[in-house]
């Protein structure tokens, strides 16, 4: 049938047609930071957070801090790969 969309195609239309896409891979950016992370990683994150499109992590080790700080640019490649859109711009760390 031509002209017909998959329900995921007519929910992801829904999405952008009311600006709830972007959000939606916000949230989901934060969720998967344990995730792409691992565990050690993720134990030693005291919070994640998104605003404007950076991805704002708090750490409780300044030594995991520094390693992450120095490939911060390899992270938002990472995070927007798995999300399959633009949607990091940038990685904040405290």
């Amino acid at each position: 049938m031509k002209g017909s969309q998959s329900i995921g195609e007519a929910l992801m239309d829904f999405l952008r047609e009311n600006q709830l896409e972007q959000p939606l891979l916000e949230r989901r950016a934060v969720a998967l930071w344990a995730e792409l992370m691992g565990s050690t990683v993720a134990n030693l994150t005291r919070s994640v957070d998104i605003e404007k499109g950076v991805l704002k992590v708090k750490l409780s080790s300044s030594a995991l801090r520094q390693q992450l700080f120095e490939c911060r640019f390899e992270l938002v490649k990472k995070f927007n790969q798995a999300l399959g859109a633009e949607v990091i711009k940038d990685v904040r760390l405290s």
